[in-house]
């Protein structure tokens, strides 16, 4: 979806889910529309406490040691995302979960999302950083100083130094 098509579609969706909403309430009535409702709710938030955040984590992990998340971590993630779809109040969103559930639909948003995957390497752009420090880089020349090879001398030009520039 094209970036600038993503305000008339958050616009329109809410929209197709109050229409989805009366087509199904005039179909099986009040109450079994909302106990459709919060049967998806419950069964997304159980997909979801199934899933969990560890495979968010474990993808965000693979990327920052520069590999490519593959397939194996595919099935995880859609689920989450149609555990997610499922929790929001909704006729066409649960849909679209339920598809999710496809394998055919899964095998489909592979191909679709992998050739958008781009993987830089270290020569390539921003260095590998240790797992033990996500903001070290460990390229970078280290100068240890102690605490007389170092020392700072006010400058009295500076317009920090708490002078003012006329004195």
């Amino acid at each position: 979806m094209r970036l600038t098509m993503l305000p008339g579609f958050l616009l329109l969706m809410p929209l197709a889910e109050i229409a989805g909403f009366v087509i199904v309430g005039k179909a099986i009535g009040l109450w079994a529309t909302l106990g459709l409702v919060m049967l998806s709710f419950v069964g997304g938030m159980m997909l979801l406490r199934r899933q969990g955040i560890g495979i968010l984590k474990r993808m965000s992990m693979e990327g920052r040691t520069g590999a490519m998340p593959g397939r194996e971590l595919l099935r995880p993630a859609m689920f989450v995302i149609a555990a997610l779809l499922l929790i929001i109040p909704g006729f066409i969103s649960d849909i679209v979960a339920l598809l999710i559930f496809v394998p055919a639909v899964r095998d489909l948003a592979w191909n679709y999302v992998s050739r958008r995957f781009v993987v830089v390497g270290a020569s390539g752009g921003p260095s590998r950083t240790s797992p033990k420090s996500p903001y070290r880089d460990n390229n970078a020349n280290v100068v240890d100083l102690d605490a007389e090879d170092y020392q700072r001398d006010p400058n009295g030009k500076s317009p920090w130094s708490g002078k003012s520039l006329g004195e």
